[in-house]
């Protein structure tokens, strides 16, 4: 039955009680397996029957337990099981894919009759093997509404099963969690909710079963309710077989009647099912057949839960235990203490009655027609090759994150406070409880905005410091982490971690992150008084990423509690939210890009720029529908290998500066109407309205057609005949005369930047109105900004542009913020300032600005960039905010003088207006950029992009001109706009395969 078929027919009417079902299960191939479902299958089944003794055709109802992290004597001694007791199949645990496949292939290869492998997945072949994928636990699915996915999971674990040589998945879990002290299932069930139990098993199952691979519904006939874990002991339930039929066993019949495969049978005492005093339910005929078979009318294979756990193991010694599975009516016993015994003893009970031998012979042809139909009549041995990279497809870890992200539930949510907003008014500090380190969660938290990160300190007197600390924060962003999922010991929470969040949650503003068992919630009722409340019900490095997301509103919340809290929060309970704009990490498959091709491409590329010294390190940034796909840093800031090049690092953005310093400002100032396009400069600029320059349109500078000249030396006249500065402009102390700190140590005259105004005014002008890239006008911008807004130009693009968007890191003489060992160098100056430049901005005549000019000397980190560009790709708005009107980006961004052939913007430089017809090594910026892409490169080796046809954002920094400017090869060997192809080219051939 496939999933829409399911949708369809399976109609749910949910009041508290399901009405009902209907379903039907007839395309299921294991829905029935004591019929034969075609002569073929009746021929195979009765050869291999027949091909067997007596003795081997009872080794086919047991499955033993293999282990491929464990040495020879373990592979020998089931060697010897299948060898000689011909036993019917394995049920692997501990180890890694590649050595269970091996064995799977070694033990198949000589077994009489295929084995049927495997495994107890619950949340896939990562619950078991080291090195695959791990899907979110059973509750944590429990939150989920969009149960499609459900389905879809178990469609995945089924393609890493079959790859993996396995035909049978030991779950899903089925029972309903309604005792939260629940040892031994709690967050392995869907939840208290029996609809969403069953609803969520039946798909998890037909996601698997669709796809041929066995699935088990356990542990019948519910395991919810107890408070003894049988691996431990023997639970006992008291309910009434009313209770037992309304609520545990209605997952199970309702599997059923949608075609479950198989059955595991639990070791509960039951009084009201069987009263006989210390009888496991696995042993019980009258649950076993009386129930299970009969009443509730399963054909298919039933299956004991492990017969070394001690809810048998304590009763009956190996080999009785077995016989009496057997009696029971189970058909495969699972984890037999002793199976040679087992065999024996079963043998014995054949020849004295207990058991008989057509109950036996239709239970291993049962046994056989599921190994038919699970494909083994045509075994194929497990190919190894490329094994582990076929089980981590980028699909799947896509599938695993998008179940985690439609898991997490909002149960609290005062003053909508989630998710954050006005970012540059906020002071925030992030906490996490149950780490002694950074988590990831921290991490992520700080892409989207500056704040202080905390682990709790283990000395009390430190603790106590840094919660008087937090006083001075606007915000604390609360993560609980590192605790146990079970129940035992209080889930890991100490009374000192309790009162600590408890004090932090009553006294400060708080969003509180839990990363775990929501029962564990009723431990900590303090935690109520939160602003805002997030749980994501486990710990894993995809919940910290999403979470974080989370608080900032990259993504929306729509889970649901699918459990009560101990009358904190009852179930169902969750916020829901909508995403506001701001950046997303994901992968790229999360939008229509291909990883492999985008990070084998891109890494190969920027290795071979360093292999080849056209710079020592460098970062690169994609994002697609503003979401970050690719960012990854290489190399080092020196060729002395010595600090590596971090996501955290400035960089010297050069001529990016024009588009990212001034220009946003002047696009405000647009729509307020203080800045127009088609009046003179010199409307802004009154210095000029007696000079030549005196009717230059501010249209025309900002498109570099205004016939100004390409640049200025402004430095030369301030070194005399030998290089060396004048002192009549510099300084080597800082004074109220020399305040511009162009360097270490070095200071030049305040009144120099009238020389630098007084240069541009008296510069010639071009003869013709006609493309010349000048930045000239780029000079003058941040004083005309200054004179129509009234406020510092620095202070005016960071509180009305960088701090809104939460780039914090976007900023103007970073020696003055930063440690040098955050930021790259650039060139060691051997002409002018005699030194290495690193944290003083590269251009010469930004350094004779104060190092603050709209020409060059912004300095900012790839990730902050990303955030302005993406504003710019979203036509002005971000983060649920406006920053720019749409129509001024637009206008800005559009090809301002295309008949001049003039590629330009205004301010923004363009693709080629020639693309269409030259190669791809001559396309600039590259052949698939769309005419409606814009972006800027910069002369240190810096680049941006971005296109709004693909949705596409790319960031390229790297310090080619260390230790000198000499240095072409990046621009000879076109990396960054190779690179951009290559980025173009992911999305293609995403796009192709999809079609």
């Amino acid at each position: 039955m496939t999933r829409s078929q399911f949708i369809k027919t399976g109609i749910f009417f949910v009041t508290g009680w399901l009405v009902a079902i209907t379903l039907s299960a007839q395309n299921n191939p294991f829905s029935d397996l004591t019929v034969p479902a075609s002569p073929e299958e009746q021929h195979w089944v009765d050869s291999v029957f027949q091909s067997l003794t007596p003795e081997e055709r009872i080794g086919q109802l047991f499955m033993a337990a293999a282990y491929s992290n464990r040495g020879p004597e373990h592979t020998d001694a089931l060697l010897k099981l299948i060898r000689q007791q011909h036993i019917g199949g394995l049920i692997f645990f501990q180890g890694t894919p590649e050595r269970q496949a091996e064995m799977t292939n070694y033990f198949q290869s000589q077994s009489k009759v295929p084995l049927l492998i495997a495994l107890d997945g619950e949340w896939g072949p990562g619950m078991r093997l080291d090195g695959t994928l791990r899907f979110p636990y059973q509750m944590t699915l429990g939150a989920i509404q969009n149960d499609s996915l459900i389905y879809d999971m178990g469609v995945e674990i089924a393609r890493e099963f079959t790859r993996l040589g396995i035909q049978m998945n030991f779950a899903p879990v089925v029972d309903v969690n309604n005792n939260p002290h629940n040892p031994v299932i709690n967050f392995r069930s869907f939840g208290t909710d029996r609809i969403n139990v069953t609803r969520k098993g039946s798909l998890y199952m037909l996601g698997m079963q669709d796809h041929g691979i066995l699935a088990t519904a356990k542990h019948f006939p519910g395991h919810g309710d107890t408070d003894t874990d049988s691996h431990l002991g023997l639970p006992v339930i008291r309910h009434s077989r009313h209770h037992l039929d309304s609520l545990e066993l209605f997952p199970f019949r309702t599997m059923i009647r949608h075609g479950v495969a198989a059955i595991m049978v639990a070791h509960l005492n039951i009084p009201s099912l069987d009263s006989t005093p210390n009888q496991a339910s696995t042993l019980s005929k009258p649950i076993v057949t009386g129930l299970l078979k009969n009443k509730l009318g399963f054909k298919g294979i039933v299956v004991t839960d492990a017969m070394n756990m001690k809810g048998v193991a304590d009763y009956y010694p190996p080999g009785i235990a077995d016989v009496k599975a057997l009696e029971a009516g189970n058909d495969l016993v699972e984890f037999s203490k002793d199976i040679p015994k087992a065999i024996k003893e079963v043998m014995l009970a054949l020849k004295n009655g207990q058991l008989r031998q057509n109950d036996m012979d239709r239970r291993v042809k049962k046994i056989l027609r599921a190994k038919y139909r699970a494909g083994l009549n045509h075994y194929q041995p497990v190919n190894l090759h490329n094994l582990r990279k076929d089980l981590n497809t980028p699909a799947a870890r896509m599938l695993n994150r998008r179940l985690s992200q439609e898991a997490i539930t909002l149960l609290k949510n005062q003053d909508s406070i989630l998710p954050v907003r006005h970012l540059e008014k906020q002071k925030i500090a992030a906490v996490v409880v149950g780490s002694d380190t950074i988590t990831r969660f921290q991490d992520y938290l700080k892409k989207y905005t500056r704040m202080d990160l905390f682990v709790v300190p283990a000395d009390t007197a430190a603790r106590k410091k840094m919660l008087n600390r937090l006083h001075n924060y606007s915000l604390v962003i609360l993560g609980i982490q590192g605790f146990d999922q079970r129940p035992y010991r209080h889930f890991g929470l100490n009374t000192d971690e309790i009162s600590l969040i408890d004090t932090i949650v009553r006294n400060h503003p708080a969003i509180t992150v839990f990363f775990g068992n929501p029962y564990a919630l009723g431990l900590i009722p303090g935690i109520k008084e939160s602003k805002a409340l997030l749980i994501t019900y486990q710990e894993t490095p995809v919940m910290e990423e999403l979470a974080a997301q989370m608080v900032f509103g990259a993504y929306g919340i729509k889970g649901k509690l699918p459990v009560a809290v101990n009358g904190l929060f009852k179930m169902g309970d969750g916020i829901i939210t909508t995403a506001t704009g701001r950046l997303r990490y994901d992968a790229p498959e999360a939008v229509g890009m291909d990883s492999r091709l985008l990070e084998q491409t891109i890494d190969s590329i920027a290795r071979t720029g360093i292999d080849s010294s056209a710079y020592p390190g460098c970062e690169i940034l994609v994002a697609r529908n503003g979401t970050v796909v690719f960012h990854k840093c290489y190399g080092y800031f020196t060729y002395a290998r010595q600090s590596p090049v971090t996501p955290d690092v400035l960089y010297d953005l050069a001529s990016v500066t024009k588009i990212t310093g001034s220009l946003p400002a002047l696009m405000r100032l647009h729509d307020q109407g203080k800045f127009k396009l088609d009046v003179p400069l010199s409307t802004y600029w009154p210095a000029f309205r007696h000079s030549n320059k005196k009717n230059v349109m501010i249209r025309d500078v900002l498109a570099h057609q205004g016939r100004l000249q390409s640049w200025i030396p402004y430095w030369r006249n301030t070194v005399n005949k030998h290089g060396d500065l004048r002192r009549i402009f510099y300084s080597l102390d800082s004074t109220d005369r020399y305040t511009y700190y162009v360097a270490p140590r070095i200071f030049l005259k305040k009144s120099y930047r009238k020389k630098i105004y007084k240069a541009i005014k008296k510069s010639p002008l071009l003869p013709e109105k006609k493309y010349l890239y000048s930045d000239l006008s780029f000079y003058l911008w941040p004083h005309i900004i200054e004179n129509q807004t009234g406020i510092d130009y620095e202070a005016y693009v960071k509180d009305s542009v960088y701090r809104p968007l939460g780039a914090w890191d976007l900023t103007y003489n970073p020696y003055k913020h930063y440690p040098l060992s955050r930021i790259v160098p650039t060139e060691n100056d051997t002409f002018f300032r005699k030194e290495q430049l690193q944290g003083w901005v590269h251009d010469e005549g930004a350094a004779m600005m104060g190092g603050v000019s709209g020409n060059a000397g912004l300095f900012g980190t790839a990730n902050d960039l990303a955030k302005l560009m993406q504003m710019y790709l979203n036509m002005g708005t971000f983060g649920g905010r406006r920053i720019i009107s749409d129509s001024t980006l637009r206008e800005f961004s559009r090809y301002q003088f295309p008949d001049n052939g003039n590629r330009r913007g205004l301010g923004f430089d363009k693709p080629s207006l020639h693309n269409h017809e030259v190669s791809p090594e001559e396309a600039y910026p590259s052949l698939s950029a769309s005419p409606e892409s814009f972006g800027h490169s910069g002369y240190t080796g810096t680049f941006t992009w971005v296109d709004p046809a693909y949705g596409l954002l790319y960031i390229f920094f790297s310090n080619r001109v260390y230790p000198t400017r000499k240095n072409q090869k990046l621009i000879n060997m076109n990396i960054r706009t190779i690179i951009l192809e290559a980025v173009y080219e992911s999305i293609k051939a995403k796009s192709k395969r999809q079609k």
